[in-house]
């Protein structure tokens, strides 16, 4: 289990990380069917100076790509070089489904699904325990980085519990577009991470198998202005300027598609519209359906579905409510 000892020096993965000292351990939790290793790599930089122990993840499902793109600026900007502290940085979990561009691990389980796992359960189950055994422990904050699924592409946001006040203080420290209320997933590693009395940040934005230079930006961004909290970014980078507030959101819903066929978005995601807007149209293949998608109510278009074709049903725009 990982752990810092009392000479400040870090134990994971068999390992022993002085102060000042950056390193590279491998989680290797299974093989290929030609057994060849598969190994997650954990990018670990310390600081001389005693600080906190702050956990980057991303890809824990494989497929969303901006995640591990905004992982993967931190590192290779060294903003993950803390002035004090600790940096861990896990760009892909999923590497098996980093692989396959897939959401699942090869034993078709949802990794996101089964923490905090079964150290003799499925390979997904294995690894959780692995990750939540030989990884998490040492963490004083975590921020976990996704996308939304499917076509689904999300707004920049970052999701806290209602009633969570320190989380919520520091999503608006983080201030990416959008702060969203949002119940934990049994059996998430974000619900892990609360049960273990550890302040998680869960960041959305995107979609799968997709990279976004703009929601990169508000990931790397965030990122730097919690660091700069923690007095863990150094004086070479300049904090970006937060601009406006991180809007809170604390009730929304889906817009589903009164028709098959093919959907023509109209706004974009991040907009605010009004009761009656015209906000996409859905039209059949052949020319003689046109039907307008109006706005049911006013509110912050979260997510857009950006597939080209839907069936009657399909969710197809997450929209913010009034408030009460």
């Amino acid at each position: 289990m990982a752990f810092l000892d009392e000479n400040d020096v870090l134990h994971i993965m068999n390992k022993r990380i002085p102060p000042g000292v950056g390193d590279i351990v491998n989680l290797n939790n299974a093989k290929l069917y030609t057994t060849n290793s598969i190994d997650v790599p954990i990018i670990i930089e310390r600081s001389r100076k005693k600080g906190p122990v702050i956990l980057l993840t991303a890809g824990i499902h494989g497929d969303e790509i901006n995640g591990v793109e905004i992982v993967r600026q931190v590192i290779s900007r060294r903003i993950n070089v803390p002035a004090r502290g600790t940096i861990i940085c896990v760009p892909i979990i999923n590497i098996f489904g980093f692989l396959n561009m897939s959401r699942e691990f090869p034993d078709g389980r949802d990794l996101n699904r089964v923490f905090p796992g079964s150290k003799n359960g499925s390979l997904a189950s294995r690894f959780a325990w692995q990750f939540v055994h030989e990884i998490l422990p040492v963490a004083d904050f975590c921020m976990d980085f996704h996308t939304g699924g499917a076509s689904r592409f999300n707004v920049p946001q970052i999701r806290v519990k209602k009633g969570e006040e320190e989380e919520l203080e520091y999503a608006r420290i983080f201030n990416a577009p959008f702060t969203m209320f949002s119940k934990t997933i049994s059996k998430s590693y974000r619900e892990t991470c609360s049960k273990e009395g550890k302040p998680v940040l869960l960041f959305e934005g995107g979609k799968t198998k997709d990279s976004n230079k703009e929601v990169a930006r508000h990931g790397v961004e965030g990122v730097m202005r919690i660091l700069h909290h923690f007095k863990m970014l150094r004086d070479e980078f300049e904090v970006p300027i937060a601009g406006e507030e991180t809007i809170i959101i604390e009730n929304s819903n889906w817009m589903r598609a009164k028709y098959s066929g093919l959907l023509h978005p109209r706004v974009p995601v991040g907009k605010h519209v009004d009761k009656g807007e015209y906000m996409a149209t859905i039209t059949d293949p052949y020319g003689m359906l046109r039907h307008k998608v109006k706005a049911p109510h006013e509110g912050y278009v979260l997510n857009i579905n950006e597939s080209p074709i839907v069936y009657q049903g399909d969710a197809i725009f997450h929209l913010s409510l009034p408030p009460k």
